[in-house]
């Protein structure tokens, strides 16, 4: 029972940091916060998200690449050019590694409007720092586990965000119906989407990537959304009108205006 939950809560939990702080506030800007919730959740992403932290800022650029150039050969992640989610994953890492390191002049485009924590972010990226969130996941089980198979779930801890990441670029882009016609590839997975938090919703999300909502239809549950609602509710955050979303996107369109490629909002 202690492994059952401690394994969904590290799934939950960095599944909520990615798609909340991460993609809809790093990369998207749907909402605003005080610089003292923004340190307190650029925190918990990195606790929550453990060996497979990922800076927002390398997030946010890359996800502004992946709606600039969705399912072309320029796309970060479609899985339309890979033979299988490992190798488009595989990939992935190697241009974030180059956005990360200032080695990327596609990133340049997008640059701007995302949150920043050098120390922690360049700490995060340590081997040390990795290893030593992998130590405490084996050492729990060590502590916790009751059968031998408990421990084959250690790989998916190990690399948690990856696995989000290849759930939703692989199977959003791949499987699934669309409600709108966008020019790609992104499919909406399931209607309620309680296995990624709203994240396969990608056709709605790329149609309408300002919108906090990621459910479009009445049937469509994004189990985010009401969170990020109650959020600001009680004024952790506060969203923004909708026509005030992306100013950055709207420098990213005048950007890439020349270029005939789609902008990230």
């Amino acid at each position: 029972m202690a492994i059952l939950a401690f394994f969904l809560a590290h799934w939950y939990l960095s599944l909520f940091t990615q798609s909340f702080f991460q993609h809809r506030y790093a990369a998207h800007k749907m909402f605003t916060m005080t610089r003292f919730w923004e340190r307190f959740f650029f925190g918990m992403t990195y606790v929550w998200q453990g060996s497979s932290f990922m800076s927002p800022r390398g997030y946010a650029l890359l996800h502004r690449m992946h709606h600039a150039y969705s399912d072309t050969e320029r796309d970060p992640h479609s899985p339309h050019y890979s033979s299988n989610a490992f190798t488009m994953m595989w990939k992935t890492r190697g241009i974030y590694q180059d956005v990360l390191f200032g080695r990327s002049k596609e990133a340049g485009r997008f640059e701007g409007e995302y949150p920043e924590w050098p120390a922690l972010e360049a700490f995060g990226n340590k081997w040390y720092s990795r290893v030593g969130w992998g130590a405490f996941y084996i050492l729990f089980y060590v502590q916790f586990a009751t059968t031998w198979w408990q421990f084959l779930l250690l790989p998916v801890h190990f690399s948690m965000g990856a696995v989000h990441g290849a759930i939703v670029n692989w199977g959003g882009h791949k499987y699934g119906y669309q409600n709108f016609d966008n020019n790609d590839k992104s499919r909406n997975s399931l209607f309620f989407d309680f296995l990624t938090g709203g994240e396969l919703f990608q056709n709605n999300h790329h149609k309408l990537p300002s919108r906090v909502n990621f459910g479009v239809k009445w049937w469509e549950l994004d189990p985010t959304y009401p969170v990020i609602w109650t959020l600001d509710k009680v004024r952790v955050i506060r969203l923004k009108p909708a026509k005030a979303v992306g100013t950055a996107a709207a420098t990213a369109s005048a950007t890439l205006e020349a270029t005939g490629v789609r902008a990230w909002e």
